[in-house]
């Protein structure tokens, strides 16, 4: 793959442009401090975003048309609160769902999209609905090309459905596979079907985890990625990323 070579970059949104698990961890602090725990044993970030990349997946894959992202959350912070010895409080579970607005954004991702964007077409292919997307799109500070999203296309990833609607999107820029280039953090949801897809990716590692996952092996707020995950460039952060397009031209 040469750099030189991609007309189109296509973004995952949350964990990628949008610091998702500083927003989770935030949104969740009005439950953690409810939790059914002895004094003094509080429930850690870590812990918290393993049991949501748990909760999550399970809820995206239960039932199919799958539900919006909204109520993926609302379902995700019900199940928390069962785990954690909490009653369940309908209300508070849409105040979860609705802090998606609020989630931020990373401190490079607005300047670096409007690097990336010279001279090629930018996609987003994310597992949020509309509405989620439409609150969140002012803080990218750029115009996208084509947005797709889970409730669009009636799956999440890492279904194959997303990545062939990319493909059809960008074919019908008249862009070939050769020139598209998938862009995002989570190894499980992104770039695992990326591969079967056929489609060049190269993972943010926002957490700096490496192949082991982080430390103790963890992998935040997404599920572990399946074994023999590939991608054809790693970086650390989005600006690197912008980077390497500068100095390839």
């Amino acid at each position: 793959m040469r750099l030189s070579d991609i007309e189109v970059l296509s973004f995952d949104c949350f964990g990628t442009l949008i610091d998702w698990e500083s927003g989770i961890w935030a949104a969740l602090q009005t439950l953690v401090a409810r939790a059914g725990r002895p004094e003094g044993q509080m429930i850690e970030r870590e812990e918290a975003l393993a049991a949501f990349a748990r909760l999550e997946t399970a809820a995206e894959h239960a039932s199919h048309p799958a539900p919006p992202y909204s109520a993926i959350l609302a379902m995700v912070h019900a199940g928390l609160a069962r785990e954690w010895g909490v009653a369940a409080d309908l209300a508070a579970g849409r105040i979860f769902a609705a802090a998606i607005a609020d989630w931020p954004v990373f401190s490079d991702t607005a300047a670096a999209l409007r690097l990336l964007g010279q001279g090629r077409k930018l996609v987003i292919l994310s597992n949020v609905d509309r509405a989620g997307f439409a609150a969140t799109l002012p803080k990218l500070g750029v115009a996208f090309d084509a947005v797709l999203t889970a409730e669009e296309i009636g799956s999440y990833k890492p279904d194959a459905r997303n990545f062939a609607a990319l493909l059809a999107r960008v074919a019908g820029f008249g862009i070939g596979r050769g020139g598209l280039l998938h862009v995002a953090q989570s190894l499980f949801h992104d770039h695992a079907p990326a591969n079967r897809a056929g489609i060049a990716s190269v993972w943010i590692d926002r957490r700096g985890a490496g192949e082991g996952g982080g430390e103790g092996g963890r992998w935040g707020a997404t599920a572990p990625p399946p074994p023999g995950v590939r991608y054809d460039l790693r970086c650390a952060s989005l600006a690197e990323l912008a980077a390497l397009f500068a100095r390839a031209g």
